[in-house]
């Protein structure tokens, strides 16, 4: 589709880290920035079209389970045997069991619109889906990964898509339950899937592949050593969840004498190109490990404080110098600005001060300095050139409205601190991915309605 404008100028916009003043923006025909100058003239500026607001990067969303959208606000009340991760999985099985095809597809449009709309312009889909639904035939291996395709194009956002390995229910297990059959995958079948989807989506834009690692729970070492190669091959990102829950941590210690942590550290050649997701439960000598490899932690607070996983240890992490991208995950909330200020709180409540973000990186704002983090860890997440306003990067940018409550009366340059800190946040004006607009209200005849009334019986 060709570009409708390739020059756009904005008053204000995020470059370099912080705010710049009368930015014109340009863009090639491949939807990638081609020439930023800032400062510039009136006459410089005449053809270009005047962005209505403050213009920040778009983000992305390092991890998502685009089914669990259907059972947002459907587990938050208490069992009369308790509730923690154990008995909302119980939960998420019987909707993992019975979505189709068509709900997820339903169910992510209308998720990946929000996605949209809450300022992420890409989205790495841990999916391991990969089977039909129970009492189903068996359905084409591609069904439901082309469903999530399918989605992400009529939404308009960029996709990373993570077909899951997932191979046995539990550290001293053989096989996968009865409610996990679902999921069953093995090293070929995950190749297999990635030679069919970049053959049937070879000409879609804004989409690439990576591959994912349930959890060293959910397959051997050798498996996972088989998929580490095949992402190494194929200079593919690669996801795995990691250290997640106590309960994890100590079957992981019990089954094979290291934590989850140590194990991938001892015995995987960590890099770039590994995105470990969250990581709750972490030492210092792990969280320097990952640090000093290179490797990512994907950081989802929302669902990890939904899910009562814990707090992870930023400051630690941060002082090693650790990169980290941000992910909403089961999103219980669809904002990248809700996450931010999520994860800043907990380290504001742990440690009893404030402002921990503004101690690590190059600002004296929290804001700024979470922002480039969970942007630059984007890029390893998604494997995409998604770094922000700069030569060279996709065009991806959000347009926020200046006259919201969160920004009205604002000085221009606390306008991102007021973005994450100042509650409730507004729907941006426009956003755009690869240069094109896209729509960020959801249709009301997207099936997704339908879809969350059957998911109340699951």
């Amino acid at each position: 589709m060709p570009l409708e404008n390739r020059r756009f100028f904005a008053a204000q916009a995020w470059v370099a880290g912080a705010w710049a003043r009368d930015v014109l923006l340009e863009i090639d025909t491949a939807g990638h920035w081609s020439a930023i100058q800032t400062h510039v003239s009136v006459s410089a500026r005449q053809d270009a079209r005047v962005l209505a607001g403050p213009v920040l990067p778009g983000l992305v969303n390092a991890h998502s389970h685009a089914f669990q959208r259907a059972m947002a606000g459907l587990a938050e009340q208490r069992g009369a045997q308790g509730d923690d991760f154990w008995s909302w999985r119980e939960r998420m099985y019987a909707v993992a069991l019975r979505i189709s095809a068509a709900q997820l597809e339903a169910v992510a449009t209308r998720l990946y619109t929000e996605l949209l709309a809450g300022g992420y312009t890409q989205v790495c889909e841990f999916h391991y889906l990969h089977n039909a639904p129970t009492g189903a035939a068996a359905c084409d291996p591609l069904e439901m990964s082309m469903a999530l395709v399918r989605a992400a194009q009529r939404s308009g956002i960029g996709l990373t898509l993570l077909p899951t390995l997932y191979m046995r229910a539990g550290f001293d297990a053989t096989g996968l339950r009865e409610q996990q059959q679902r999921f069953a995958s093995s090293p070929q079948s995950i190749e297999a899937l990635l030679d069919g989807l970049e053959q049937a989506c070879r000409d879609l834009p804004n989409l690439n592949l990576g591959v994912a690692i349930h959890s060293l729970r959910a397959a051997d070492a050798q498996a996972i050593q088989k998929v580490s190669a095949l992402a190494d091959a194929r200079q593919l990102p690669i996801h795995i969840h990691i250290a997640e829950q106590e309960q994890e941590v100590r079957d992981c210690l019990a089954h094979t004498g290291l934590r989850p942590m140590e194990w991938l550290l001892q015995h995987l050649p960590l890099h770039a190109g590994w995105n470990l997701v969250h990581a709750t439960h972490a030492t210092d000598a792990e969280l320097r490990g990952v640090a000093d490899s290179g490797a990512h932690i994907v950081l989802c607070p929302s669902t990890e404080a939904n899910l009562g996983d814990g707090i992870f240890d930023y400051a630690t992490y941060a002082a090693h110098g650790g990169a980290w991208s941000i992910g909403s995950d089961s999103h219980v909330t669809r904002a990248w600005a809700e996450e931010l200020r999520l994860l800043e709180y907990g380290q504001r409540l742990q440690r009893r001060q404030r402002n921990i973000g503004a101690g690590y990186g190059t600002s004296a704002s929290s804001a700024a300095n979470l922002f480039e983090a969970a942007l630059a860890g984007g890029v390893a997440a998604s494997g995409q050139p998604l770094a922000g306003i700069a030569v060279g990067q996709r065009a991806d940018w959000v347009v926020l409205d200046g006259e919201a409550g969160a920004l009205c009366g604002m000085p221009p340059d606390s306008a991102l601190d007021a973005t994450v800190f100042s509650s409730p946040g507004a729907p941006p004006l426009a956003v755009y991915v690869a240069g094109q607009q896209v729509r960020t209200a959801p249709k009301d005849d997207d099936g997704f309605a339908q879809t969350m009334r059957a998911s109340w019986a699951a």
